[in-house]
């Protein structure tokens, strides 16, 4: 056996590339492996296809695989290979969407996939065999991959750490680059939202060349993608997202308003001994006369702090890759790749809700009644946001990734054998650069005592003891109004209170991997092959927060640094065993067998295996099915992230409106018990009552790391047939059945969960990761919870099965052109999630409900029209949700917003919930997206090609659960109308 690429190597390749979702294309193996007139067949190949190490001619396993090939990619209207994936029908809700303007840490400005709906550190994705780098929670960024260097995207939907170790209990997401590339390529793309914003830009080459013993492929991609802003789009224009479930409704017609306001005060919320008070506009705010009564004033006193947010944050990408390789001899073959991407990511999110109630060290942060800027003669708390200083960061992540490997064949007797030695190096460099949150001893001095000197000019302190550096503050005066003290065009003012961050981190891994594969023996039905292999990994990550967010002296979440590192030796085995062949009910019966060995260097060793069959009683008919055990290892976050503050969202079971004290005695009497005011009410972030359920804190809670945390543990299974019927050609139909378990699970608890256990549940050991304001001192009000830890920990189970349905015919040429049809589907039959160990704690059944921030789709289906005819061609798509349930949010204290009690979207008032008791819930329609793309091959050898995302401008319904997004809508949703044009020229 030779390295040298046969012919029809290139035929196993189309054949793959051309393969339907969750089956690799029957059909078009049989076309392809048709020899072309006047030429000899040529004996093909053997070719690794991703589920399996051995490699082999046949492109069928037992493994369900969804493959995307370039022409493919070519036809859609979207630019990232994150955007790309994240409309299969198989995965779930995008981790950290880009409407997550609220996101923090490591991971954000990245695009992941997660499979399932599990969760994209259980996703592993690999770059030509090989794993991609993740960041120190385990997520693998797919931004860093440029689309012009693919060649076609694998997707294994079934858990294969037998095959590749921890992380692939999901499945595997296998991206294929392009190689033996000869000549020149260069793509433009410009594409904006129909509402003129949004504008995406990309630009790449690719340029190659081929030589009898040599390779070498080279690229570059540029991309720019603006921001859109919340306030450009109805359904994000205000309200709704994290300070208030509604938008602003009509109250007779249920409409949005387009000019409401909601959330936490611009103008400066000041309470005294006598009330609430706000400065009237544009008055002197020096005078008492001048205030009036908080909540009279217009629009209720209150900000849109969404006027200011992104709804889709922007990002700018810049690549260049490499590939090379070059044959010593017949048998022995370099190969070489390197690739270096830089991506740059800015958040916008509106100003600071400063609370003088929230900072409670030393006491609360009072405005001074001998601050010089303060007409009401005593101390005074205050609730401002600071909207003169959006908070931004800007994120920037730096990829380096280089691999090598020796790669050769050989020969026992007649049986051919392969082997490669190979080497992977990637690290991401990351940087954090941070603007618009406060530095509270900055802050407590503008606010505490001050005076007018000599000069005329306000000083902080007293005139003994001057606070150097210092500018007093006016929180008095609002957004837009200048005047002394004020934050309005004041930037020496803005310098002193809000003080930049700058946040780093790095991840590296090192891949040192040998493997063997080939032919043992010949069996009756055929030749018994294996592979074996090795592979040493390491793993090291650090992410350090800046000095100032490590202080917890700013209104920015503190955190502490994640650093640590572990190796892991591996060791597999698979063997591919043909039991019959040509007999009557059994053309073939093939069975995979494999097993992996880890030991890590922090938990130990473990052992997982996995078994697959391949059964084709007739030439039309394949049966398959798949076994496996998994595992995911605790990831360095897990291990050693330090700990970090975090705005939990929650549910408080003892709020009275639409906690569980509401209706069940047991919990109110519990509440009671804990000096909880019977009239207790939530308090959410801004120091306002909460509006509903799952509201966010208003006070940071710490969220800790666990070193003493264990493997996850998985058990999937796939049960499968693809139908190919030799009386339709061109017709292909699979149906695959799967089912995933995941025990021992890797989470942290959230603090509904907690607090659920302590009070409704009644388990006394959940109580102390809590404290309560018992008597109003600390709080805005008595019962409120100030501080809380939140800690990972091994715990419950996930488990979720369903089907995947795919259709793929090729209809016969006709005098009008070539058709295909390609339909995908998943359906979810259910996804549940138990979240401790605990015999009390129910099982929670999340298909179908948008809960815990993520959308639980029971249906998402894709159809594609592929129509071309000479030099032309057109491709229609259409994209389907289904609807989902979520909890109301409601509360009996709206009627200041004209909604009344339930709201006006809880069309299910007495849906009884499988999350509480019973439970108020809003059951919405499904969403359907239409894709449209005609193109042309022109003459000089170029594409042209116009086309449009959501052709029809359809907005997803409101959801006020805002799963993966920030606003009352699902952040996997199109946003508007997309339009773009596309041109590709070769030379």
């Amino acid at each position: 056996m030779t390295l040298r690429k046969h012919r029809l190597c290139g035929a196993i390749a189309s054949a793959l590339i051309m393969g339907t979702v969750g089956f690799a294309g029957t059909a078009a193996a049989q076309d392809s492996a048709s020899p072309a007139p006047q030429q000899q067949p040529t004996e093909l190949d053997r070719v690794e296809v991703t589920g399996s190490r051995i490699r082999q001619a046949s492109i069928e396993t037992s493994n369900p695989v969804i493959v995307m090939s370039r022409e493919q990619i070519q036809k859609q209207g979207f630019t990232s290979v994150g955007d790309i994936l994240q409309n299969i029908t198989t995965t779930g809700s995008p981790a950290i969407s880009r409407a997550n303007a609220l996101s923090s840490g490591e991971e954000v400005g990245g695009q992941y996939v997660d499979l399932r709906n599990l969760g994209p550190q259980r996703t592993l994705v690999l770059l030509d065999g090989k794993r991609l780098g993740i960041a120190s929670n385990g997520y693998a960024d797919l931004a860093s991959i440029p689309t012009v260097s693919v060649e076609r995207i694998e997707v294994l939907t079934d858990g294969a750490s037998a095959i590749y170790g921890s992380d692939a209990i999901a499945g595997v997401i296998n991206i294929i680059t392009r190689k033996n590339f000869d000549g020149l390529e260069a793509s433009g793309y410009v594409g904006q939202y129909g509402q003129g914003d949004g504008q995406v830009q990309t630009y790449n080459f690719l340029l190659g060349s081929t030589g009898e013993r040599s390779a070498i492929t080279f690229g570059a991609e540029y991309t720019k993608e603006k921001p859109v802003y919340a306030r450009d789009r109805d359904f994000s224009f205000s309200g709704g997202g994290p300070w208030h479930p509604y938008p602003d409704l009509d109250p007779i017609t249920g409409e949005i308003r387009a000019n409401g306001w909601s959330g936490n005060t611009d103008v400066g919320r000041i309470r005294t001994s006598t009330g609430d008070w706000s400065l009237n506009p544009g008055a002197d705010p020096g005078s008492l006369a001048n205030y009036h009564a908080y909540g009279t004033g217009a629009n209720f006193d209150l900000a849109n702090p969404n006027q200011q947010m992104f709804l889709r944050t922007g990002i700018e990408r810049r690549s260049v890759f490499a590939t090379g390789s070059f044959d010593f001899t017949d048998k022995l073959r370099l190969n070489v790749d390197g690739l270096y991407t830089h991506r740059e990511t800015l958040q916008q999110i509106a100003g600071y809700p400063f609370s003088s109630d929230s900072y409670n060290d030393g006491g609360r942060i009072l405005w001074s009644a001998d601050n010089v800027y303060n007409p009401f003669g005593e101390d005074a708390r205050f609730w401002r946001r600071t909207s003169e200083v959006p908070r931004q960061t800007n994120n920037e992540l730096t990829t380096y990734r280089f691999s090598a490997s020796l790669e050769g064949a050989f020969d026992i007797g007649e049986k051919s054998w392969n082997w490669d030695v190979g080497y992977v190096y990637n690290q991401n460099k990351g940087a954090q650069n941070g603007t618009g949150n406060l530095f509270i001893p900055n802050a407590r001095n503008a606010l505490g005592a001050s005076f007018i000197d000599a000069d005329g000019v306000a000083r902080c302190g007293t005139p003994d003891a001057v606070i150097s550096g210092c500018i007093p503050w006016n929180p008095a005066l609002p957004f837009g109004q200048a005047g002394a003290g004020g934050l309005t065009g004041n930037g020496a003012l803005q310098d002193y209170l809000f003080l930049p961050t700058h946040d780093t981190s790095e991840t590296t891994t090192h891949i040192y991997s040998l493997n063997l594969s080939g032919a043992l023996w010949k069996l009756p039905a055929g030749d018994l092959t294996m592979a074996i292999g090795y592979e040493h990994r390491k793993e090291e990550a650090r992410f350090e927060p800046d000095a100032l967010k490590q202080s917890g002296l700013s209104t920015d979440l503190a955190g502490g640094v994640t650093a640590g590192g572990y190796s892991l030796d591996e060791f597999y085995l698979e063997f591919n065993v043909p039991i019959l062949a040509d007999k009557p009910f059994a053309k073939e019966l093939t069975v995979d067998v494999a097993g992996r060995y880890s030991d890590y260097d922090t938990f130990g060793d473990t052992t997982k295996s996995k078994v697959g069959l391949k059964w084709r009683p007739i030439e039309d008919l394949l049966v398959r099915g798949t076994y496996a055990t998994g595992f995911r290892a605790p990831t360095l976050g897990d291990l050693y992230g330090g700990s970090s503050q975090s705005f939990e969202f929650y549910t408080d079971p003892c709020d009275t409106s639409f906690g569980s004290a509401a209706l069940n005695p047991a919990v109110a009497a519990r509440c009671a018990a804990d000096n909880v005011p019977t009239d207790f009410r939530q308090i959410a972030s801004g120091g306002t009552v909460a509006s509903g359920p799952n509201s966010q804190s208003d006070w940071p809670f710490v969220v800790t790391s666990n070193a003493d945390l264990k493997p996850e543990t998985s058990k999937s299974t796939t049960l499968g047939v693809v139908y190919s019927p030799s009386f339709v050609e061109g017709l292909d139909i699979s149906l695959d059945w799967w089912k995933i378990k995941i025990e021992d699970v890797i989470a942290a608890e959230t603090m509904t969960s907690i607090l659920n256990r302590c009070y409704v549940l009644g388990i006394a050991s959940s109580c102390g990761s809590f404290t309560r304001d018992t008597d109003g001192s600390v709080g805005t009000s008595q019962g409120e919870i100030y501080d809380a830890t939140v800690s990972l920990v091994n715990g419950g189970y996930q488990e979720t099965a369903g089907y995947d349905f795919n259709v793929r015919y090729r209809l016969p040429e006709t005098s009008f052109g070539n058709l295909t049809i390609d339909w995908k589907t998943t359906y979810v039959d259910y996804w549940e999630y138990k979240r401790d160990n605990e015999a009390v704690t129910p099982v929670e059944q999340k298909n179908g409900w948008s809960v815990d921030g993520n959308a639980y789709f029971r249906t998402r289906s894709n159809l594609s029209l592929d129509w071309e005819y000479q030099d032309f061609g057109a491709t229609w798509g259409v994209r389907y949700y289904s609807g989902l349930k979520e909890a109301c949010a409601y509360d009996v204290g709206n009627a200041e917003y004209g909604v009344p009690p339930g709201g006006p979207e809880c069309n299910k008032p007495n849906f009884s919930s499988p999350y509480t008791n019973i439970q108020p819930s809003d059951e919405s329609g499904s969403n359907t997206f239409h894709d449209v793309q005609v193109r042309y091959n022109a003459p000089w050898n170029a594409t042209i090609a116009i086309g449009a995302n959501n052709l029809f401008d359809h907005e997803g319904n409101y959801l006020y659960t805002s799963p993966n997004s920030d606003f009352g809508m699902y952040g996997g949703f199109d946003i508007g109308r997309f339009v773009y044009m596309k041109y590709s020229q070769r030379f």
